[in-house]
């Protein structure tokens, strides 16, 4: 018979609603420290006795019919009642002890708050201290994840970090400021190492959008297969193995500031599609979804291929790269700004000093034309990486021109000279046979060295109009230097 009734009490629901809620308020009433009833007046109607007696009351009955702040002087359970909404997890504290509360608004058939219930959970918040402290050490991950994030995505250079005085580079400093004053897309091109991206977040800092985000993705790094997502991002289970959140793209995280596209003649032709409606409609859809997203994004591009030929070929967008070559820059090889060099090296030692804390180091004179002598071929970040290693292999705060020896890269390159003949020269200015020397004939190093000197010399004077200072700075050479190479090359009438 027992089971027969248990039964039909689980045959109705109501039944076992009221049944859930008797049960589960006389479990609070056991495990909490202490439970209060309270009628639409907020005045108590029931209260059990260890709670009473914890509030410094003489027993319950002494605390019935009193309003509920005369016995609980910090209480919140007028609020409930008059709100009709429950404060679920709160501290209290009473002159005796300092409780974690909860209290919800009673209410009848027909909806009406007609009082509220209190229960003391825990007289000690002691207790709860341990998740306290996980809680705020979470919150202040996500703080820090969040700065650190906003600090990535801010420009990490400005044109004061682009180093140099030369002609060439204060040229170059001078459109990219230009550049930064407008919104158009800027195009940087140059060989790898000669500092587009240097060049980007400066533009993007002295622009309008200087304080909005700056987002930069290396389009050669990444496989085609992933490139869209990463621009676009992903929609919530686009895919089987996409995160069920979904994930922002490169376009959304710049959203009113710069995404920079290094390496952008890399791009697969069916992205560059997609681009180009990107940039003309400043709209896309994220992967796996048919939600249009609207954005505000100036594009910066870089590249150190030939675009226009690429363009002729069918590799790239004809279309894609007008739209791209709005204000393009060419940021010129280390070797066409070789007057630089001193005040370059100076800048990478200061920065290898800061980095590493180990002393400053100096480059002695016949260093630094050793270092002019180079051909570079990896420009600014190839000197950079010479330099470093210099540093980590020598004891000597001033290095010298023996010093570098083995550390200069030892590639050669081909080198133009007057009258359409070419030398081979390698990095550190020695050279074949000249390609007028009758064959078979080998002449001394000195002899070669000294000749190839004069006719560069020659040349740049003649391109100059005789202008010693103005040939010097073509060649990237000091002053001094200069009138020393012509007085020794016998060229006593420039003197």
């Amino acid at each position: 018979m027992a089971s027969s009734g248990a039964s039909s009490i689980l045959l109705n629901p109501e039944k076992i609603r009221r049944l859930s809620m008797q049960s589960l308020f006389e479990s609070f009433d056991t495990l909490c420290e202490g439970t209060v009833i309270v009628d639409r007046d907020a005045r108590i109607v029931w209260i059990n006795e260890r709670y009473a007696t914890r509030l410094g009351a003489k027993s319950a009955a002494e605390a019935i019919g009193k309003p509920v702040e005369e016995v609980i002087h910090n209480s919140l359970m007028r609020s409930v009642v008059t709100t009709g909404q429950p404060i679920l997890l709160d501290i209290m504290e009473t002159p005796g002890a300092t409780f974690v509360v909860t209290r919800i608004p009673l209410k009848n058939d027909r909806g009406e708050v007609i009082g509220a219930a209190g229960f003391a959970l825990f007289d000690k918040v002691q207790s709860l201290k341990p998740l306290f402290a996980k809680f705020e050490g979470m919150q202040q991950e996500i703080a820090a994840a969040q700065k650190s994030l906003a600090e990535n995505r801010r420009p990490k250079y400005t044109f004061s970090n682009f180093i140099g005085s030369s002609p060439v580079c204060m040229e170059v400093k001078r459109q990219a400021r230009r550049a930064a004053q407008h919104d158009a897309t800027v195009l940087l091109l140059g060989e790898t190492g000669t500092g587009k991206e240097l060049l980007a977040h400066a533009i993007h800092g002295a622009s309008a959008r200087g304080g909005k985000p700056f987002v930069g993705i290396n389009v050669a790094a990444i496989p085609d297969a992933l490139l869209e997502t990463e621009f676009f991002g992903v929609a919530p289970g686009a895919y089987t193995g996409a995160e069920k959140k979904g994930r922002d793209g490169k376009f959304r995280l710049a959203d009113g500031g710069t995404l920079f596209l290094d390496e952008i003649g890399d791009m697969p032709l069916l992205l560059q599609s997609k681009l180009l409606r990107v940039l003309q409609e400043q709209e896309f859809e994220p992967v796996g979804s048919n939600r249009v997203v609207k954005i505000d994004v100036r594009i910066i591009a870089a590249t150190s291929v030939d675009l226009q030929r690429r363009v002729s070929e069918g590799r790239f967008r004809e279309d894609l790269f007008y739209r791209l070559n709005v204000l393009s820059i060419r940021v010129p090889p280390l070797r066409e700004r070789m007057a630089d060099i001193e005040a370059l090296c100076e800048g990478i030692l200061e920065q290898i000093e800061q980095r590493t804390g180990l002393p400053h180091r100096e480059l002695t004179t016949d260093a630094i034309e050793k270092l002019r002598g180079c051909a570079w071929r990896g420009n600014v970040r190839e000197l950079q990486n010479v330099l470093e290693k210099a540093v980590m292999m020598s004891d000597k705060i001033r290095i010298g021109a023996v010093d570098l020896v083995d550390i200069l890269p030892s590639d050669r390159v081909r080198l133009p000279f007057p009258g359409n003949s070419m030398h081979v020269l390698d990095a550190s200015g020695g050279g074949s046979a000249l390609s007028d020397t009758p064959e078979g004939e080998v002449r001394s190093y000195d002899v070669e060295f000294a000749e190839f000197e004069r006719r560069l010399l020659a040349n740049a004077l003649a391109a100059t109009g005789n202008r010693v200072d103005a040939a010097a700075r073509l060649l990237g050479l000091g002053r001094a230097t200069m009138y020393r190479k012509l007085r020794a090359l016998g060229f006593d009438s420039h003197i």
